[in-house]
């Protein structure tokens, strides 16, 4: 089921060029990005948490892995977004497992305030200017939903993990799409579907994706068959 709220950015042309897949860790974000780079023919645009040397630092140590860690993030993102030109009419397809602003969520989320003063004079001297999404899908899914995927996809550095970091995390993403209004926002309770494995699933999601046009809509499935068999 699908429920319209506030009205916010628009795409009438019905050009999505550029869609962005966000959510919080364990939700499913990076898999349906490249899943719907491939259905679209899209350039694929992920951020490489595997590269980042102080992640499992961070997850088992917050106060001295968040720093580093959130820095290496930022200077990659910087590189990767900063090379887009939203006036690029010839630019192809994109589909992105991030937006730059999450990045400034999480910093405000696990830095204290003298590093997160730090951290926003690094972000101003980047002037990063990254193209605004054509549409945002935003996936939502309870803390217990999270830690099974997360446990069940066993990366090594996200075994620290913790429930509460979780929690915090949720509520932080929650706030800030609450208040988005950059693009068109899709809202998924992605807690039920496997937009990866059933087909099914993923057809719904599509359509409901090629659907949006402007406002926020909330995306709410049917329960997934292949999730009632397990």
């Amino acid at each position: 089921m699908i429920a319209p709220e506030d009205r916010a950015g628009d795409n009438p042309a019905g050009a999505q060029r550029f869609i962005v897949v966000e959510g919080p860790i364990g939700v499913g974000k990076t898999s349906l990005a490249r899943r719907l780079a491939e259905t679209l023919s899209a350039d694929l645009i992920a951020e490489r948490a595997e590269e980042n040397p102080f992640l499992e630092r961070f997850y088992r140590n917050p106060r001295a892995g968040a720093f580093p860690a959130q820095l290496f993030f930022l200077f990659q993102r910087a590189e990767q977004l900063g090379a887009l030109k939203q006036a690029d009419l010839f630019a192809p397809v994109r589909v992105a497992d991030y937006l730059l602003d999450k990045d400034r969520l999480f910093a405000r989320l696990t830095l204290d305030e003298a590093e997160f003063a730090l951290y926003e004079q690094v972000h101003e001297r980047l002037a990063i200017e990254p193209p605004r999404p054509d549409l945002v899908v935003y996936l939502q899914a309870p803390v217990s939903v999270l830690m099974e995927r997360i446990a069940k996809r066993r990366i090594g550095y996200e075994a620290p993990i913790d429930r509460s970091y979780l929690e915090r995390l949720n509520e932080a993403y929650a706030r800030f799409f609450h208040r988005y209004d950059r693009s068109p926002l899709l809202i998924v309770n992605a807690a039920t579907i496997d937009p990866i494995h059933n087909d099914r699933d993923y057809a719904e999601l599509v359509a409901a994706i090629q659907r949006m046009r402007h406002g926020k809509l909330y995306y709410n499935p049917l329960k997934s068959t292949e999730l009632e068999h397990n």
